[in-house]
């Protein structure tokens, strides 16, 4: 799988706007001030099952997108707003 599989992967699972799907950046601005500008929020549950651990998604592209879910964990802490993810890998 590439990033793009992955991203996308995502984007759709959690039904989340095509952007997100295209980049790192995108999710993170989706999981937090698009949601945030979505209305109130009570909390998040994320699980992440089997991610990857091919060449094209290498420990890197792990390592960042587990980055975008703890800036959005930071992010929501801030509001106090529980975000919690659990996840997996292949």
């Amino acid at each position: 799988m590439t990033k793009q599989q992955v991203l996308g992967i995502i984007a759709e699972s959690f039904k989340l706007p095509k952007p997100c799907g295209k980049n790192f950046d995108a999710l993170r601005e989706t999981l937090t001030e698009t949601m945030f500008k979505a209305g109130p929020q009570t909390g998040f549950l994320i699980v992440l099952e089997q991610l990857p651990n091919t060449q094209k998604f290498d420990r890197e592209a792990r390592e960042t997108l587990l980055d975008v879910f703890r800036d959005a964990a930071d992010y929501w802490a801030e509001k106090k707003v529980p975000f919690r993810v659990f996840y997996s890998f292949e």
